[in-house]
């Protein structure tokens, strides 16, 4: 069980710091939850009250062999057409990623030639989940005030529909993939925002995918299938969530992350126009807003029957989609997750661009398995 405990909190403020537009895709492959049926008995009762509970709905997956790198590439291309952005003028590239492409190098790196960035451009990988968009905020600001940079690309992206397999019922259902594109610069006029981040890593294994790294290296014994009591299908590769703890974690420290941050602010939630709370499941939201007394019309839980959880990027995923069209002054991004980890921001929202959300369509010459192998195999030879 989650032992909840006092933590020292990194509060930070920044005042000469702006978002100036933001932008989301997921791919235009989804899964309706209706058609799963047969995962809930074929009985409708059940699926209705698991829609009415934990809100499933919609997710949008990659097609095989799609990565973060690829819905990178497009939503950053999108904001930057979008926004007629001057490519020259990024001086700092952040990619908060989970899934990479590999090991060695950096996507972000990968990222910085496909997107042609110049070459004094920095570039910084963030591994970091569903509190990762906060986070990368937080790092975005904190280069630009310090005078590191006067432009930073954040891109924010993950593809968990790929952690795990369809027939797990525990995690599979819960995720949507997707990708983010925010453009933070200097700003002369003084625009306070606030943070407050945190983690916990004595939970580090709460969330967990044990064969994906050098402990336990991928190899023939990590790849056979693992069938729980409940007739779930895991790998060990896979994504594991201890949901009880991971539960207990999230009502012990989030509404109290919420409304340190208002503290900090010396604000009121009176004075927030919108909660952009990170979409673990609806009634995970929904438990939180009634812990933290958040006024119901000023957040939602439509981003994630929409959508699904889309982990780093989940928070633009809301903005995106609840904030489109919509004139706001202030609003309060929070988010929490594996690590454990989460992180709470007041931002002032006026006069930025939103991009709203867009589909990523799979190019027909993606390189097949096969192609890949092969290719890399002629490399090796020197070929």
């Amino acid at each position: 069980m989650y032992i909840k405990r006092r933590f020292d909190l990194s509060n930070s403020t920044f005042k000469h710091v702006k978002i100036k537009g933001i932008t989301t895709v997921v791919p235009e492959k989804y899964i309706d939850i209706d058609d799963e049926i047969k995962y809930f008995d074929n009985d409708e009762k059940k699926l209705n009250r698991a829609k009415k509970i934990i809100g499933y709905g919609r997710r949008h997956i990659v097609d095989k062999g799609v990565t973060v790198v690829d819905l990178c590439e497009e939503v950053a291309n999108n904001l930057i057409l979008e926004m007629n952005i001057n490519k020259d003028e990024i001086d700092a590239l952040v990619l908060v990623n989970q899934s990479p492409d590999y090991l060695i190098p950096s996507s972000s790196c990968i990222l910085h030639g496909r997107l042609s960035l110049k070459k004094d451009c920095a570039t910084i990988d963030v591994s970091q989940g569903c509190s990762g968009y906060v986070y990368g905020l937080w790092l975005a600001h904190s280069l630009i005030e310090s005078q590191a940079a006067k432009k930073v690309l954040l891109l924010a992206g993950d593809n968990p529909s790929t952690h795990s397999n369809i027939k797990n019922r525990l995690v599979n259902q819960l995720f949507g993939d997707a990708a983010s594109a925010t453009l933070i610069e200097y700003s002369e006029e003084e625009i306070p925002s606030y943070f407050v981040v945190g983690s916990d890593g004595a939970g580090w294994d709460r969330i967990i995918a044990p064969a994906t790294g050098r402990r336990l290296q991928p190899d023939l014994d990590t790849c056979q299938e693992v069938i729980d009591k409940a007739g779930n299908v895991w790998r060990l590769s896979d994504t594991i969530i201890h949901g009880m703890d991971v539960f207990n974690f999230t009502l012990n420290v989030v509404p109290e992350n919420i409304n340190d941050v208002l503290e900090y602010a010396n604000m009121t939630k009176d004075e927030i126009d919108f909660f952009a709370i990170h979409q673990a499941n609806k009634q995970i939201v929904e438990t939180i807003v009634t812990k933290a007394k958040i006024p119901v019309e000023k957040c939602s839980t439509e981003t994630f029957s929409k959508y699904g959880n889309n982990s780093t990027t989940s928070v633009a995923t809301v903005i995106c989609d609840q904030l489109k069209n919509k004139k706001v002054d202030n609003v309060l991004l929070c988010a929490f997750g594996v690590g454990l980890s989460w992180a709470s921001a007041i931002i002032d929202f006026r006069n930025i661009y939103n991009g709203g959300i867009k589909f990523y369509k799979t190019p027909d010459n993606l390189p097949t398995r096969e192609e890949q192998i092969e290719h890399w195999i002629r490399q090796f030879k020197g070929e």
